[in-house]
């Protein structure tokens, strides 16, 4: 599908990136394929499935796509790009939702699927060392037997090394963190094809920069991650999970303040209006009531949770929540969170045969309240739908246009709806993007967001570890 005139801002140039000579392709293609065979794939089908983002982005595919099997095939992949100035564009699952794995230059796309080993799991220590490649119920598979979890769960069952590397959080960040509050040692391949060990297993250090933070939410533009060494979690003695209704988004926000200002240890609390629950229940089938929710869930102990649970019942019931309806079942849990992971599928049921627009921004918790209600007005007042769904205890909400990409129109009122958000987002002391990343989609707003002075530290963060800019070009910053 051709993208509106109006959306092409949304992908700048780079004034100083061009794609590489035909010459240069063909050189790398034909080194590749006699090094790793039937791993490196040059078909169409296939390339297009790799540029492929779940956005308005049009589709912009590698030149060839490769899957390595190990850190060292990783590195001699980004040399031979490295000596022909060809890009490299690491690719996990591809679930992302601003044009990360877009090749607007073209190059090769390195995909990690087959990297799945999990190294060891150090169930002393609570931690755990895997292959990028690993996806994240994978990797919970497997430590289910000895009563250990990672908790970041984005929705999506994305790879590990792409949770890295955008640095993704999800329904349990108000609890856990995020990515970057588990993640204690990456190896990563560096443009250089040089391999670097960030850290140790060690749970603290003040040895040297920081080099773990500075790839995760890198998006792939600083360096290759290959392994990551993770923060786990005993699996909780009780999980108590349901759902409550609120007679506005304003009210379930207010109440979702006072459960986080009072301190009280919530796992899980996720927003979604009444649009969302409509497409909800046409997707999942969950016959909920068509009003704004909140989904919850409480660990612990048993009578912990129990605790826990009854002060948040008082708490929403202050702002007119309830009553409660508890999935007690493990199933009847896995049900419910199932259908919020499929919050963006679900939107789409709205509208059938159109696209997604996905976006997110975060504010401080505050002002959630109020940014939620203020971008509902104005999804009202655009004609829009764009139901709202959001990880908001910790001031973290998403919006999902569903637009005709061939109305120029429609395109142009709900690009200017997401820049609105934005703006709104940034002036309550947020950020454009709570998890989803920068992307391509995401650049134009990095100015205002951090200021000139902190892009040019970017910037020569970037050409410094990136000379030649081979590394995933056109995402995060232009140069």
């Amino acid at each position: 599908m051709s993208l509106p005139a109006a959306a092409l801002h949304d992908t700048p140039a780079s004034a100083a990136t061009l794609p590489p000579s035909p010459e240069a392709v063909a050189a790398v293609t034909r080194a590749l394929a006699a090094s790793f065979g039937n791993r490196l794939v040059t078909s169409l089908a296939v390339r297009q499935q790799h540029g492929h983002t779940l956005t308005w982005i049009p589709n912009q595919p590698p030149d060839a796509v490769v899957f390595p099997q190990s850190t060292e095939e990783v590195a001699e992949i980004v040399k031979l790009c490295g000596t022909h100035g060809v890009p490299v564009i690491a690719f996990g699952t591809g679930t992302s939702l601003e044009g990360h794995v877009n090749a607007p230059f073209g190059g090769v796309c390195v995909d990690m699927s087959q990297m799945k080993r999990i190294i060891a799991v150090h169930g002393e220590d609570l931690d755990c060392v895997v292959e990028a490649g690993v996806t994240r119920k994978e990797l919970n598979e497997n430590l289910r037997d000895q009563g250990l979890f990672f908790p970041i769960d984005p929705g999506a069952d994305a790879s590990i090394g792409g949770m890295a590397a955008t640095r993704a959080s999800g329904t349990n960040a108000v609890r856990y963190g995020t990515m970057k509050d588990n993640v204690l040692a990456l190896t990563a391949v560096m443009a250089d094809g040089s391999i670097v060990k960030t850290s140790t297993r060690a749970r603290k250090t003040s040895a040297g920069y920081d080099l773990t933070r500075l790839l995760i939410g890198s998006e792939g533009t600083l360096g290759i991650i290959t392994e990551i060494t993770l923060k786990l979690h005993g699996i909780p003695e009780a999980i108590s999970a349901g759902v409550c209704p609120f007679p506005s988004v304003k009210a379930a926000c207010d109440a979702t303040i006072v459960t986080i200002q009072s301190g009280l240890p919530v796992a899980r609390i996720e927003l979604l209006d009444d649009v969302m629950i409509r497409g909800v229940n046409l997707h999942s089938k969950l016959g909920l009531l068509e009003t704004t929710m909140l989904f919850v869930e409480f660990h612990g102990s048993e009578a912990g949770v129990k605790e826990q649970a009854e002060r948040f019942g008082e708490i929403a019931a202050e702002y007119g929540g309830g009553p409660f309806d508890w999935a007690t079942k493990a199933e009847d849990r896995s049900k419910l969170w199932q259908a919020r992971h499929d919050a963006y599928w679900a939107a789409k049921a709205l509208r059938p045969g159109f696209d997604s627009v996905a976006t997110d921004v975060c504010v401080p918790i505050s002002r959630l309240a109020e940014c939620v209600e203020e971008t509902k007005r104005d999804i009202d007042a655009m004609g829009l739908i764009a139901p709202i769904a959001g990880h908001v205890g910790d001031g973290n909400f998403h919006t999902q246009p569903i637009v005709d990409l061939n109305d120029p129109e429609e395109v142009a009122r709900s690009q200017g709806f997401i820049d609105r958000l934005v703006k709104r987002a940034l002036a309550m002391g947020g950020t454009c993007t709570g998890e989803h990343g920068v992307g391509q989609k995401k650049i134009k707003y990095l100015e205002a967001e951090h200021g000139a002075p902190a892009l040019a530290v970017m910037r020569t963060l970037k050409r410094s570890l990136d000379p030649q800019n081979i590394l995933n070009p056109g995402k995060i910053i232009a140069l």
